[in-house]
């Protein structure tokens, strides 16, 4: 007979087995940001997510990171009677000020082995020209 995982080596698997819980929260997006003379290097952690599942997106000088992940556990006895079903949805973003001068085309992005790499450049901002408004004198 299949037995509960809540019998298991780790009691609270059988109850919070999903990603984004307790303990993994701590090391889900954990970023690290280095400043070189070219721009700047993002690396964001995301372990157990995949690359489809993950997007970014620049707005407003604002640049998202945002990761989703979909967790099934089917577990059935020898009948096929279910003894416990669990689904969990779950998402987490981060986002970070870059600069209204960056576009999208500046920033490279690179997803390996659960790690994130944005590359993005240093833009130095545009001066605003300041018009001078005269009055008409009649």
């Amino acid at each position: 007979m299949l037995m509960p995982s809540i019998l298991g080596e780790n009691f609270w698997d059988g109850f919070m087995g999903y990603p984004f819980r307790g303990d993994e929260m701590n090391g889900l997006m954990n970023t690290d940001v280095r400043d070189t003379d070219q721009g700047y290097e993002v690396t964001i952690d995301i372990p157990g997510v995949e690359k489809e599942n993950v997007k970014a997106e620049l707005k407003d000088g604002y640049l998202t990171v945002e990761a989703v992940t979909e967790n099934k556990q089917d577990e059935k006895n020898t009948e096929g009677r279910y003894i416990r079903r669990e689904r969990y949805y779950g998402s987490c973003s981060r986002s970070f000020y870059v600069g209204e001068d960056v576009t999208q085309e500046d920033i490279r992005a690179k997803f390996e082995d659960g790690t994130l790499k944005l590359l993005i450049p240093k833009k130095e901002a545009k001066p605003a020209v300041e018009k001078k408004k005269y009055i008409a004198i009649e």
